[in-house]
């Protein structure tokens, strides 16, 4: 009796194993780094939007799913046809960077689910793109106002994938293609006018030296003027005295004295 309970309850326990087995794979679960998990539950009142489960080893009941979500920033590329303001076709590739929100991983599976990629921010790119564009002209989005115009679409693809639990974390535009006609005219617009640049920097440096050497003249003339104005015959007559007696002083010099008139000055002339 005792070996038949033995093999009844050791029955019991490998048909316990088997079932254990058997259902390994929706009791145990691991989330991996970079992924949240957000779990339904089929007799406890559906989806749990607020409990959110992180990275590690977890254990659900069989009958409950465990849905998990890679949040880390992934990295995805567009490619599309898109109208100037001149209604031109231009071809631009976009890249952005993007993840759901790790806080809101139960309401972004409830309200879009694990395509959101496909159903929300590609649409938002596409469209924010086209608007954007139409309101600028090829030469603009070649040259001038690139970067402006990538950051009008980040800020507009942004604020609307925000609403679905979305994070947009970049918007670059990576390669403009237009006609080939076309293009060899703004190239050649931008040559010219980096020319016409260069041009008004050399008339405006020499127009800055022609006033500097205007000025300098008037200085000196100005100078000119007002000395003259000071020396009076006495002034000059002094001021060949103070000469001729320094003159007198030096060990070198052998003294001449010249008369020149009844005004006139003592000339030295030595070695």
């Amino acid at each position: 009796m005792n070996q038949s309970k033995f093999i009844s309850f050791g029955s019991m326990v490998v048909i316990g194993v088997i079932v254990l087995l058997a259902l390994s794979n929706s009791i145990f679960k691991t989330v991996e780094a970079g992924e949240k998990g957000v779990i339904f539950r089929k007799f406890g009142g559906g989806l749990d939007k607020d409990k959110i489960f992180d990275q590690g080893f977890h254990v659900i009941a069989p009958w409950n799913t465990l849905f998990i979500y890679d949040v880390r920033t992934n990295e995805a590329f567009e490619k599309m046809e898109v109208l100037s303001k001149n209604g031109l076709t231009i071809i631009v590739e976009l890249s952005y960077r993007y993840q759901p929100d790790p806080t809101k991983i139960g309401y972004l599976h409830d309200e879009i689910g694990v395509q959101y990629l496909e159903r929300i921010i590609k649409p938002e790119i596409r469209s924010a793109t086209r608007e954007v564009i139409g309101k600028y002209l090829p030469e603009e989005l070649y040259s001038t106002k690139r970067e402006a115009i990538q950051d009008e679409i980040f800020q507009q693809t942004s604020a609307a994938v925000a609403k679905k639990y979305l994070v947009l974390d970049a918007v670059l535009i990576r390669e403009v293609a237009l006609p080939p006609t076309l293009k060899e005219a703004i190239q050649l617009k931008l040559k010219e006018e980096q020319e016409s640049l260069q041009y008004e920097f050399r008339l405006t440096k020499e127009r800055k030296e022609a006033e500097r050497k205007v000025i300098e003249a008037q200085a000196k003339a100005d100078a000119n003027r007002i000395l003259n104005a000071s020396l009076t015959d006495k002034i000059l007559q002094d001021k060949g005295i103070e000469a001729t007696l320094e003159l007198a002083n030096s060990p070198n010099s052998k003294v001449i004295v010249v008369g020149s008139g009844d005004q006139g000055l003592p000339l030295i002339l030595g070695n």
